[in-house]
């Protein structure tokens, strides 16, 4: 296992597969925990957020989790950097030809820069709710705590941002890397790409502006 990916990391389709392979991961991911955190819209004291932070915190197999999302998440900067450092190697040598002429979206103009920030914001966030955290505090608490400040909510939102540009053009931009590639289907994909880095994007900065114009019920 380890030898294949040594095998796929040297190439450099193989690179591209790989950070294909882990960003999709990575969108599994956010998908279920904005699911996850609509809890906190469930009852004004926060209750069913608390217990949906404790049932995660008890459980023993967070540890692995965390450890398997940070595995992900430094693989897939580390092949984003190598591959675009490619790229441009290969452009300076005049071999490269952009296929993607008149097709480029603010999503994939910007990935490089989304990518920084969305590494920015969640150094913030897993200081805010996983460092900070101490035993016993609400974890409902503590989001109306960061999140009804200005700063806190005004980096959350653009980290949001950043995120719905992002997987406008990661999502399908995987799924072209991987061969799902078809001209029936493709335009359809660009589209459901752009709705889910949308839905990402807006479902996550609900909730600094949630608490930050209305208290989040407090």
């Amino acid at each position: 296992m380890l030898s294949w990916l040594s095998r796929t990391a040297s190439s450099s389709i193989g690179k591209k597969v790989l950070m294909a392979l882990t960003g999709l991961c990575l969108i599994g991911f956010l998908v279920v925990h904005l699911l996850g955190n609509l809890s906190f819209y469930a009852d004004a004291d926060g209750a069913a957020f608390d217990h949906y932070a404790e049932t995660l915190d008890s459980n023993p197999l967070l540890p692995i989790a965390e450890i398997g999302l940070l595995v992900l998440f430094v693989a897939h900067i580390a092949l984003a950097l190598r591959v675009t450092a490619q790229n441009r190697d290969a452009r300076k040598k005049g071999y490269a030809v952009r296929t993607d002429h008149g097709a480029r979206t603010p999503g994939s103009a910007t990935m490089m820069l989304t990518g920084l920030v969305i590494l920015v914001f969640l150094v913030v966030h897993l200081a805010h709710f996983r460092l900070q955290k101490a035993e016993g505090v609400s974890m409902a608490g503590l989001v109306r705590h960061e999140l009804g400040k200005p700063l806190g909510a005004g980096v959350y939102v653009v980290g949001m941002i950043a995120l719905a540009m992002h997987v406008s053009h990661a999502f399908q931009s995987a799924l072209q890397t991987l061969g799902i590639n078809h001209p029936k289907y493709t335009p359809l994909a660009r589209k459901f790409s752009l709705v889910l880095g949308v839905v990402l994007g807006l479902g996550f900065a609900t909730f600094p502006l949630y608490v930050f114009f209305l208290g989040g019920n407090a």
